[in-house]
């Protein structure tokens, strides 16, 4: 067993081959690696944990192939990522139900989405214009605040409040429960 493997860090060669193809072009320069195997096998087990739990769940949703490049990811502290997206991403979730832009902007940001169907572990995107193009966020909410006003309540105490957000570990038995 490798050093890698008996820290519990994932190693590239070891993901199926269709994660490793829909990984590819959108981690390959990230972090300055030369390759997307060198990206991924670099990021600590927060971030690699972090980005399958995004892209398995934006998989779901059938948002992942939005994601043109992924500039920034982590796993502790919240589990999310900035990207870039192709141009269709907003248009995608103006058009979409499941999600809706009512209370969902932060300060300093041009706009935002709360997924709207799942009651823990939801998706919560941002956006702001750079340089003329679209930068994007997406974070899991640890309770969502559109699936009933308790969960609001929960919303507004911990995440607002307190400043508590989940970590990988959390999101990963909520997505998978």
């Amino acid at each position: 067993m490798n050093e890698a493997a008996r820290a519990g860090r994932i190693i590239w060669r070891e993901l199926s081959i269709e994660a490793r193809d829909e990984l590819e072009r959108k981690i390959k320069d990230l972090y300055g690696a030369a390759s997307a195997e060198a990206a991924f096998d670099n990021l600590e087990i927060d971030k690699q944990q972090a980005l399958l739990l995004l892209m398995h769940r934006l998989r779901e949703l059938k948002l992942w192939e939005q994601v043109r490049r992924v500039e920034n990811v982590y796993g502790e502290g919240g589990v999310g990522m900035n990207f870039l997206a192709w141009h269709g991403l907003l248009a995608e979730l103006r058009r979409r139900k499941d999600f809706t832009t009512r209370f969902a902007t932060h300060r300093g940001n041009a706009g935002g989405f709360i997924e709207r169907g799942r009651s823990r572990a939801s998706l919560h995107f941002l956006y702001q214009y750079k340089d003329g193009r679209g930068a994007w966020a997406v974070h899991f909410d640890l309770y969502n605040p559109w699936a009933s006003p308790a969960s609001a309540v929960r919303h507004l105490f911990y995440e607002k409040m307190k400043g508590a957000t989940p970590d990988w570990q959390t999101v990963r038995a909520l997505l998978f429960r």
